[in-house]
Order: C-alpha cells, then structure tokens, then sequence
C-alpha cells in the first residue's frame, strides 16, 4: 500500500510502485515511474519523464549533528528534479539541491542540500556531493568519488572513480578554519584520475589533466599533465585531446 498526500500533484501517465510514500505538496510531472519503498518528501519537483528508484528518497530535510560546522540557518527550498532525470536505487538527494534535465544520479549516491547540478550529468554510484557545490553541464563524477562541501566543478568536466576533494587544512582544529574553508575548483574540461587527492582551495585550471594517484598541493596551469605526490608538470595536454 502507498501514501499519497491528498495534496501532492501527480501528472499523467505517472507510475508509482508498491510501499511508496508522497508527501504534502510534493509536485510530480507527466511519465514519471516511481519505484518501489520511494519516499517523496513534502514539497519536491519533479520533472516529466524522470524516473525514481527502488528505495530512493528524494527532498529529504536536512538534520547536521550538534557538532557539525554546517548548521541550519535558513529556510530551505524544496528539491528541483528536472525532466528525463533518473535518480538510482537508494539514493538521498536533499532538499535544498537543485537538478537540471537530463542527469543521472546513480544507486547509492547522496546529493546534500545547497547543491546546483547542471544538466547531462553523471553522478556515479556511491559518490557523495556534499554541501555548497556547483556542477556544471555534462560532467562526469565516477563511482566511489567524494566532492567535499564549497567546491565547483565546470561544465565537461571528467572526475574519475575513488578521487577526494578536501576542504579543511586545519581538520576541525582551531576558530581560524571556518573562516578559510575552501573546496576545489575544477575549471571547464579538466579531467582528474583515479583515487587522486586535491587538497584545499586548489584551482585545477582548464583542460588539465591529472594522472591517476596524484596529490594535487598546489594550482595547476592550462593544458598540463601533472602525476606524482605532491603532483608536477610533465608534458602537455596533445592538441586532439581538448575540447
């Protein structure tokens, strides 16, 4: 048996599976299917043609612990799912987060809130995109990576499996790191190697490229190849790899 509040809104053509439940104002378009044991939280959109997964939950408000360095200080917005989205199997996506059309966020995968993802964007499965990020259009963040809160990552944009970004250098020590914590920045084009690590406030600038196991220290130049820990230059992009 499902739950549907008498107020939410479903379009034609929507499908929703067994044990699911939808919440107060939530607003869901034309040909979605919504799978099984989903929970729709109160107030979520949701685009035409986007499909839910077994067990995802979507909208979900946010509750930081006492001792976290993110609080709520503000009303938060209702989730926005765009069109022909797909969220996976027992995926979070929070209220708050912000999806364009056409992106999938794969099976296991949490979106927090204060999130902007851009449209034809992959979200791999188990990647964690924590608070405060921007993603652009048609970027790739594979399976297993973390993209740490305050971080940006530009359009076509390539993040490869089990890469961290970090965002404190004084890790939870001292009054000073609230006022520096800085995430990456990841410009247009840049691709990032396997289980690489990009320290805080670092700018991976446009179209480099990051070998895999690398410990970026440091801003990187355009068009570079960089390897190693901490990571140096070592050659040039080759002209028919940019964009």
């Amino acid at each position: 048996m499902n739950f549907i509040h008498e107020t939410a809104e479903l379009g034609e053509n929507t499908t929703v599976g067994h044990f699911s439940v939808i919440e107060e104002g939530a607003k869901i378009g034309d040909n979605v299917r919504i799978g099984n044991r989903v929970t729709i939280h109160a107030g979520t959109i949701i685009g035409d043609g986007t499909t839910i997964d077994d067990g995802a939950v979507v909208g979900k408000q946010p509750k930081p612990a006492k001792t976290s360095t993110m609080q709520i200080t503000k009303e938060i917005p209702p989730l926005e799912l765009g069109k022909e989205c797909t969220i996976g199997a027992n995926t979070i996506v929070y209220r708050g987060a912000k999806v364009g059309e056409s992106t999938l966020i794969a099976d296991l995968a949490t979106v927090r809130e204060d999130v902007e993802i851009g449209s034809f964007v992959i979200i791999g499965r188990n990647v964690t995109v924590e608070n405060f990020v921007t993603i652009g259009n048609r970027t790739k963040i594979q399976s297993n990576s973390y993209i740490t809160a305050h971080s940006t990552l530009e359009d076509h944009v390539f993040i490869a499996p089990c890469v961290t970004t970090t965002n404190d250098n004084y890790m939870g020590r001292t009054e000073a790191r609230f006022d520096k914590i800085k995430g990456a920045i990841v410009k247009r084009g840049a691709r990032v190697g396997g289980a690489s690590i990009i320290l805080p406030g670092i700018t991976i600038a446009e179209e480099t490229f990051v070998a895999a196991g690398a410990i970026v220290t440091k801003d990187t130049e355009e068009k570079t190849v960089i390897k190693g820990f901490p990571a140096k230059f070592l050659k040039n992009v080759p002209e028919e790899e940019l964009l």
